[in-house]
């Protein structure tokens, strides 16, 4: 899954496939970004800083620092300290406001891919999540550590800049969330607002320091197999399941030459969330493309989709295989089943203890909020 995302440009029709459909939010696009989705060739970029507890007339604060390329470290922490001040809490309507301000941003791409950043934001909160380890309880989206140096510039990390440029934008609007909130609240938008399931959140994650940082490796490469996404996944805690019902946000985005090395968006619909990546595995005849690029293949029939090869592993192992077919006959199972996988995933490693609230929270899409306006 190392290039678990990417993107090229405008989908392609889906109409010569039966399991087409009408996007619920046909004017929202954005293609989706799962475990790796590299940038050009080593793109090195590290972005702002970490947290530092402070007190100033008895009150405590987080003060968020930036690095170089991050502007108004001043002023964000000038108004970070008035929020503290003057007590602020942060209450659900104030995530919603911050939900609200991704999800608008997500039609300001243009050019940029298939015209969403959705799946690039989607990517950062992935990726974000998915350095956890269980045995050492270390990583995952507690820290934000991809701000600093060297995990910025991890290869599976490629790409990234632009998803941290974005939410470094929006968080100048919000100074008092972490940006260990911000960007997991951001995949869940880029979901949400991609024609996806409801993903139960909560806030509480707090920023690390650079010391923080987790080693490379511990996402998943897209050219291994089956042995290779249980030995990933399994060390943050996942099960066979699990594993494969995370995959199927293949069905959003594309694979870029200029990130990953790959080449290609996964379905016709790369916008919106279905369960087409597991009819597509399952229905279409798959052959290894030839090119000059890494290993991957291709649909027979038209030739322009791609699978990774741990994509195609799902179907070469028999227990994978199982929920596999069964997210593939029955798409309210999938959604079901990755609302679950991807909140839990959103909350590796952070203490209960330091959840703001018990009860996760269900934040309302954006056509939801205007059905209700009227």
């Amino acid at each position: 899954m190392q290039a678990f995302a990417s993107s090229l440009r405008a989908p392609v029709r889906r109409a010569a496939f039966s399991s087409a459909r009408i996007p619920r939010a046909s004017f929202r696009s954005s293609y989706r970004r799962y475990t790796t989705q590299p940038e050009a060739p080593k793109s090195k970029t590290a972005l702002y800083a970490g947290l530092g507890a402070l007190a100033i007339g008895g009150v405590a604060f987080y003060l968020y620092s930036s690095s170089s390329d991050t502007l108004g470290t001043t002023a964000k922490s000038a108004a970070q300290s008035v929020k503290a001040a003057a007590h602020f809490v942060p209450t659900k309507e104030d995530y919603q406001k911050v939900y609200n301000k991704v999800a608008e941003a997500l039609d300001e791409a243009g050019d940029y891919d298939d015209g969403s950043f959705g799946p690039v934001l989607l990517r950062l909160a992935w990726h974000s999540s998915g350095t956890y380890d269980k045995d050492a309880h270390t990583g995952g989206s507690n820290y934000a550590t991809m701000r600093f140096e060297p995990e910025s510039l991890h290869d599976a990390n490629a790409g990234l800049n632009v998803a941290r440029g974005i939410m470094e934008k929006i968080k100048q609007d919000f100074p008092w969330i972490s940006y260990g909130d911000l960007w997991t609240l951001g995949g869940v938008a880029a979901i949400q607002e991609m024609s996806g399931p409801k993903i139960p959140w909560r806030a509480g994650r707090i920023d690390g320091l650079p010391k923080d940082v987790t080693p490379d490796g511990r996402l998943p490469d897209a050219s291994q197999g089956q042995s290779h996404l249980r030995d990933i996944f399994y060390r943050m805690g996942f099960n066979d399941q699990e594993i494969v019902a995370l995959s199927g946000a293949h069905a959003l985005g594309r694979a870029h030459t200029d990130r990953s090395g790959f080449d290609g968006p996964w379905t016709f619909s790369p916008t919106t969330l279905t369960n087409d990546f597991y009819k597509l595995l399952l229905e279409e005849k798959w052959i290894w493309r030839k090119w000059n690029g890494p290993k991957q293949l291709t649909d027979k029939k038209t030739t322009s989709l791609m699978m990774l090869p741990t994509d195609y592993s799902l179907v070469q192992d028999k227990t994978f295989k199982k929920y596999v077919k069964a997210y593939a006959e029955d798409e309210s199972l999938f959604f079901k089943d990755f609302s679950a996988v991807v909140s839990k995933l959103f909350e590796l490693g952070i203490p209960e203890s330091q959840f703001t609230t018990t009860e996760k929270w269900s934040l309302k899409t954006l056509d939801e909020q205007k059905e209700e306006s009227k």
